[in-house]
């Protein structure tokens, strides 16, 4: 009978660190970059100058019959995001694209191409996920953003990327190359502190067209947004 009850609480207590591990285990980061690497990479997105010509501008289904709506001037809803680059004249961004993932090489190699330079968020594409990507637009995405500012080898989704972070709790840890998330819905890459008191912050993101923006900390937080830090990131 003791040999049985031992037996039992051997097992009993395998159980228990197994669940621990599982509880505790976290998937090795795919990449490694530093924070200024990060930071450098975002930088370029903002500052990207390129010029299109009418073949890039495009609103209507594709061949395969996704919607595609391109974000310049002409894109004037009257709900939501406003287009913003035109054909004559320079344009410095690069802009938005559902489920994007170009570097600013590939997206001047498509644009050149005739390719469609960029594609609007909307509710649709948002229902579709995946099969509201276009192939004929090139650009990027808010979750492709961040995926190219961690050197990421595929884009990660907003509902994949915390699984490569370890979250925090306390804001004041944040660090240029940190994250805020929404699940499901959007990320914006901190890239510092606008104001000596904290309360202000400075995020790239990529709207309608990859930017710097400065919000409100608290805004964020009472819209849902929850600080992350990648595994994979270097001081």
């Amino acid at each position: 009978m003791r040999r049985r009850i031992v037996s039992v609480a051997v097992l009993l207590g395998a159980a228990a660190l197994t669940a621990g591990l599982l509880l505790y285990w976290r998937p090795r980061p795919p990449s490694h970059v530093t924070r200024s690497e990060a930071i450098r990479t975002a930088a370029s997105y903002v500052t990207h100058e390129w010029m299109a010509t009418a073949a890039n501008v495009y609103h209507g289904k594709d061949a395969e019959g996704i919607r595609v709506d391109t974000p310049d001037v002409s894109f004037q809803p009257a709900q939501g995001d406003k287009g913003w680059w035109q054909t004559s004249g320079k344009n410095v961004g690069i802009p938005y694209k559902w489920g994007g993932f170009d570097t600013p090489e590939e997206f001047d190699q498509g644009v050149h191409a005739g390719r469609y330079a960029g594609d609007i968020y909307s509710a649709e594409k948002r229902r579709l996920l995946d099969d509201g990507v276009t192939t004929h637009a090139v650009g990027i995405d808010c979750s492709g953003f961040v995926s190219r500012c961690w050197n990421l080898p595929r884009s990660f989704s907003t509902r994949e990327l915390p699984e490569l972070c370890d979250p925090l709790p306390n804001v004041a840890e944040l660090q240029p190359g940190d994250i805020f998330n929404i699940h499901n819905k959007h990320v914006r890459l901190f890239a510092g502190w606008a104001n000596v008191e904290h309360t202000r912050i400075k995020v790239y993101e990529a709207g309608v067209r990859v930017a710097l923006n400065e919000y409100v900390l608290q805004g964020m937080l009472s819209e849902g947004y929850t600080a992350w830090r990648y595994r994979g990131i270097r001081d």
